[in-house]
């Protein structure tokens, strides 16, 4: 994370979160997990939820992340319908 400073505010893209090792400079992660499972938890209510800029834009608040990263984060009370209808786990993401 000393690599690749956070901004107070704003938005980030999921390849400023999760990294892009691939990409010319690579991008170091702020949380190293798969894109699969960085989704899957945001489906679950483990990792924020996104914010949709646009029909191909989709970025996350900067406190949510940095919430996240203190163990601050909240996640937002589920729906009882929606809990109920939900699968359990956290689609094979390490915890």
């Amino acid at each position: 994370m000393s690599n690749n400073p956070i901004p107070e505010t704003g938005y980030l893209r999921l390849s400023q979160i999760i990294g892009a090792p691939r990409k010319n400079p690579p991008i170091p992660p702020i949380i190293p997990v798969s894109r699969s499972c960085w989704l899957a938890g945001c489906k679950t209510g483990r990792f924020p939820s996104p914010v949709h800029l646009g029909p191909k834009l989709v970025v996350w608040k900067v406190e949510d992340i940095r919430a996240l990263i203190d163990g601050t984060y909240q996640p937002p009370q589920p729906d009882i319908q929606a809990a109920a209808s939900s699968a359990s786990g956290s689609a094979g993401c390490p915890k």
